[in-house]
């Protein structure tokens, strides 16, 4: 299979056939976001893409699941996007489960009924970085998108069929911003209600923007408990009808897993003592992006 660039994909998606389609993101612009800098976003030939499914089947047939890599695939037009599902369907029959990174643009792009048809063929999820539900916050990074937008387009998947797992972003609002940030990202959490939320620690990368303003002084990064403080504060303000608020990413200090609303005490408990020093949180050499 061919692959351009660095291939991100999210940490559910490690055993997956990673399919890529395009290269880039198609908004690239986010503050925080070095994934993608310096490269141009594409899509990739119908030829090369049609080449590599079959390559898959010859060579992952035993597969389950397919992602579509990279940053923004559904901003694929809807007739191309609905001609590669349904060649994966043809050559990988037992996948049961297409998942796709998506952003406010992309989904704007799609109707319901598009978003439907193309559940009907596979698409399984949709992996939305909404980062903060604050709108002050999410313009200073330069999101593109408000958090009544990012509701909209979350409700608009779900509708459609398709499970909905959305990333936030501890300490992207800096100490000064954090408890707002907390509260207004539990808040959305809770208007969208996804069936997965991911929680990772803000590490600042060479080259963008963000740490730009870092090294100028005109951003600073949260302590470990205050970027447990936040955590605490965002599940305690998230309710979910039933879903999976993990924050075992590599970036955090404290792993969590927790099914809402069932665990939410006791995931709350752990962070108070976390928060008493009575736990040890993970030291700064093993986090990682």
């Amino acid at each position: 299979m061919q692959y351009q660039g660095t291939i991100y994909r999210p940490p559910s998606e490690a055993h997956s056939i990673l399919l890529q389609v395009t290269t880039g993101c198609s908004h690239n612009k986010c503050s925080f976001c070095g994934m993608y800098k310096g490269q141009r976003f594409a899509i990739k030939s119908e030829e090369q893409i049609l080449a590599d499914i079959d390559y898959a089947s010859a060579h992952f047939p035993s597969a389950r699941r397919l992602f579509l890599c990279d940053g923004d695939a559904l901003i694929l037009p809807q007739e191309r996007l609905l001609t590669l599902l349904k060649r994966i369907e043809t050559r990988l029959p037992l996948i049961n489960r297409v998942g796709i990174y998506a952003n406010t643009k992309s989904l704007q792009s799609k109707s319901i009924t598009e978003l439907q048809r193309l559940h009907n063929h596979g698409l399984g999820i949709v992996y939305m970085g909404l980062e903060s539900g604050d709108d002050v916050t999410l313009a200073g990074m330069n999101k593109g998108a408000t958090a009544g937008q990012m509701i909209e387009m979350g409700k608009k998947a779900k509708l459609a069929g398709i499970q909905l797992s959305v990333t936030v972003l501890l300490g992207i609002a800096g100490p000064e911003r954090s408890g707002i940030h907390a509260v207004a990202t539990g808040r959305v959490l809770t208007a969208l209600d996804p069936e997965y939320v991911g929680a990772l620690s803000l590490m600042l990368e060479p080259g963008t923007a963000l740490y730009a303003e870092y090294q100028a002084g005109r951003f600073a990064l949260p302590e470990p408990l205050e970027l447990l403080q936040e955590l605490r504060t965002m599940i305690a303000t998230t309710n979910l009808s039933q879903g999976l608020f993990h924050a075992n990413h590599a970036s955090n200090y404290l792993p969590i897993r927790a099914k809402l609303p069932e665990e939410k005490a006791e995931t709350l408990a752990l962070l108070d003592q976390a928060l008493a020093g009575k736990l040890t949180l993970k030291p700064e050499y093993l986090r990682a992006l």
